[in-house]
């Protein structure tokens, strides 16, 4: 108290915190992902392609290979895992030694590779560029997107399979890294990054490029799924609060509610997946299939030009709401510190 009135102290934490997401989501906006030579997800995904050859044993697998698989892929997850976040500690613990709106700056800057929206929404967007061509086109650029064979894909599951990665990635590549980042700082994005790149090389079930990943990629993709349990929820609760007004989404007396989206989410093989995907499949009304996979909101027409422009504008109002977020964070604390 001073002269009976309360002293407010601002958490460094917030002022810091909240300057990191909005000047990542500045950098992101203008410049978009930084080179190749210099990108920590990069570096993340060929320490793993060179762990992987290792780790995984070649196509066909001798039977008793299993267990050397597991032990050898968990070993290796964790030696990258060890490193990621040593070096995230140390660059936070150095940021951390300068004036709090420096240290906000400058964690923005390191955060920015763990946040990529604007990559995700250009991807998207040419696949339906790419469509607007011929259908060869579209396969073709859809697949820089999705591990499925697209050959045989028509022009609907085409632009569902963009639709269905817009969604995921609005988790995987938006909310979950600056939700950890909002938990544990720098290395808890870090950390999710690195976890979820592994599940992306690592985690499948069975052969992928020469390699039999069945045990070799079970720790990679069990980690990926924890770290996202949470995240993977809370985008499909952002999506749903923040409901799309396009002409091609079912009218404004629609309503979906919150256990139609959960029995939704869980035809997906992935515990995590599903929640984001089945909320922009009923908002939208549309049906999105991986053929032989799962079928979400089997009800829903097939999706149209317009269901993919309106799902980016849908997608772009959640980055804007947690920016906003992080922007009302960072201004609160600056208010505080000049109350002291």
């Amino acid at each position: 108290m001073m002269d009976g009135q309360p002293v407010l102290v601002p958490s460094p934490h917030m002022i810091g915190g909240g300057l990191a997401i909005v000047v990542a989501w500045l950098i992101d906006g203008v410049w978009g992902e930084p080179p190749a030579r210099w990108h920590p997800v990069v570096w993340m995904g060929r320490y793993l392609a060179w762990a992987g050859a290792w780790a995984a044993p070649a196509v066909p697998a001798p039977p008793d290979a299993a267990c050397r698989a597991w032990w050898r892929g968990t070993l290796a997850w964790w030696a990258g895992a060890a490193v990621v976040v040593a070096c995230a500690v140390a660059l936070q613990a150095a940021l951390a030694l300068l004036p709090s709106v420096w240290q906000g700056l400058l964690l923005g800057v390191c955060l920015k590779p763990m946040f990529a929206w604007r990559m995700l929404r250009n991807e998207v967007a040419a696949v339906e560029a790419a469509l607007a061509r011929s259908l060869s086109a579209g396969r073709a650029q859809v697949q820089r997107l999705v591990s499925r064979d697209v050959h045989t894909l028509d022009e609907a599951d085409v632009r569902g399979a963009a639709l269905s990665t817009l969604a995921e990635n609005l988790n995987d590549s938006v909310v979950a890294p600056l939700l950890w980042f909002a938990v544990a700082g720098l290395p808890g994005a870090a950390l999710y990054r690195y976890a979820n790149t592994a599940d992306a090389m690592w985690g499948y079930r069975g052969p992928r490029g020469g390699r039999d990943w069945t045990w070799a990629g079970r720790w990679a993709a069990r980690t990926d799924d924890v770290l996202s349990w949470l995240p993977a929820r809370l985008t499909a609760l952002l999506l749903w609060g923040t409901r799309p007004r396009c002409a091609s989404a079912p009218t404004k007396g629609h309503t979906w509610r919150w256990r139609q989206l959960r029995a939704q989410a869980r035809r997906t093989p992935s515990p995590n997946g599903g929640w984001p995907m089945a909320a922009l499949a009923l908002g939208l009304g549309v049906g999105l299939r991986k053929p032989g996979v799962y079928v979400l909101n089997e009800a829903g027409r097939a999706p149209q030009p317009a269901d993919t422009a309106c799902a980016l504008r849908w997608c772009q109002s959640v980055v804007s709401l947690l920016a906003v977020g992080a922007l009302v964070a960072l201004l609160a604390g600056l208010s505080a510190e000049g109350w002291r």
